[in-house]
């Protein structure tokens, strides 16, 4: 079956996570993706790590299936390079620093004004409007701006989250704008001005805290892996030292859990557990009872007990664990993708929509498609050639 997105060139001035992330599912669906990348380094992710073959973890993991274009976008020689290309673009996105696609003439204004059926995506930190629009913006210092750090962690010490949310959110966001935006483009024949923000994406997925918190008047408490409000909810020391997560999200389930797990009918008529409200300020009691039951239990046996309840639960994976998870192969999660340092395993892009296979193409090397685009482009070899030695582009190694 085609692709859904497959006659869609998408131009990206991307860097990091956020951009490329989104670029990334965009080449999955079937787009093009035409990647440009500065000479002499390219995308500062590329040199983040050199864990995977010599390789950056963050970069294998959002930028596979791309071409890369190896040109210095600040250079007046540029400035035909990237004409050319916008006038082939379905789709522009870009999440440099505020204000450096309008110093290129790169912005939304000028480039829908030349291309008016061009979508235009633009990422950053805060938006191009308010008293945060200068402001330099990464995951984590997202991650403080959204409250997310006050929400997450321990009593004692708050923690960010161990992936980067603000950029990944942003991603998501770009995505599904884009997509809605090449389906009204369908319909309409217009283009669209995108303008996604890290605060606002990540902003939204604070819903519940910050409703808590403006309608309830105390935020929810710090509680480590526990959560905030639900109680039972997470993880609990067995007797060998195993750790099991497990989660009672409704009375019909805590009836079950005193029967089936604690064996201890009586709990279900104890006034401090009667609703989950009564559990959640009686949490301290609430563990309690559990740790006497689980500290004689192996792991195995309270999730054997869990699972005959139908009570929800999990055991902490470790990444290993996680990587060798016997879910993910049985549903063949996995696939072979080739990258400059040799072939790597990578995951299928959960779209799993049915008669679709998704583009699972090899992470380019730095310039690798440098020739082949420009001379796509138009341009001569001798121009090509003229470019290279002006350090306007890099061709890099195929």
């Amino acid at each position: 079956m085609k692709r859904p997105l497959e006659g869609i060139t998408v131009v990206g001035l991307e860097q990091v996570i956020a951009g490329p992330f989104c670029t990334r599912q965009l080449a999955e669906l079937g787009a093009r993706v035409i990647k440009i990348e500065r000479p002499g380094g390219g995308d500062a992710a590329r040199g983040y790590d050199r864990t995977v073959k010599g390789q950056s973890s963050h970069f294998v993991w959002v930028n596979r299936s791309k071409e890369s274009l190896s040109l210095d976008v600040k250079h007046p020689g540029a400035k035909p390079v990237l004409d050319k290309l916008m006038q082939k673009a379905d789709v522009f996105v870009q999440n440099l620093a505020p204000g450096a696609a309008e110093r290129l003439g790169l912005g939304a204004a000028e480039l829908r004004a030349k291309h008016p059926r061009l979508i235009w995506c633009g990422i950053s930190g805060y938006g191009p409007a308010g008293p945060y629009a200068e402001k330099k913006a990464y995951d984590l210092l997202v991650q403080c701006e959204t409250g997310l750090l006050s929400v997450t962690g321990t009593p004692e010490q708050p923690a960010k989250a161990g992936i980067p949310v603000a950029d990944i959110a942003a991603g998501m966001y770009a995505l599904s704008s884009i997509l809605a935006a090449l389906y009204r483009r369908a319909q309409e024949g217009a283009g669209a001005t995108l303008d996604i923000t890290m605060f606002e994406s990540l902003g939204e997925w604070m819903g519940f805290p910050a409703h808590f918190t403006a309608y309830g008047g105390e935020a929810p408490p710090r509680s480590g892996a526990h959560h905030a409000t639900i109680v039972p909810y997470g993880p609990f020391r067995a007797g060998d030292g195993g750790t099991v997560f497990l989660s009672i999200q409704n009375e019909r389930e805590f009836e079950r859990f005193c029967d089936g797990v604690l064996l201890k009918s009586d709990l279900k008529s104890d006034s401090r557990f009667s609703s989950g409200p009564a559990r959640a300020q009686n949490r301290n009691a609430m563990h309690e009872e559990i740790d006497k039951v689980f500290s004689r239990l192996p792991a195995g046996k309270i999730l054997e007990r869990l699972d005959q309840a139908d009570i929800a639960n999990a055991k902490l994976n470790s990444m290993h664990e996680f990587w060798d998870h016997p879910q993910l192969k049985a549903r063949d999660r996995w696939r072979e993708i080739g990258t400059p340092a040799g072939p790597i395993e990578a995951m299928k892009p959960p779209f799993n929509l049915d008669g679709f296979e998704p583009r699972m193409d090899a992470v380019p090397a730095l310039g690798e498609h440098s020739t082949k685009i420009l001379a796509e482009l138009g341009f001569s070899p001798l121009e090509i050639q003229g470019m290279a030695k002006a350090n306007i582009i890099e061709k890099g190694t195929p």
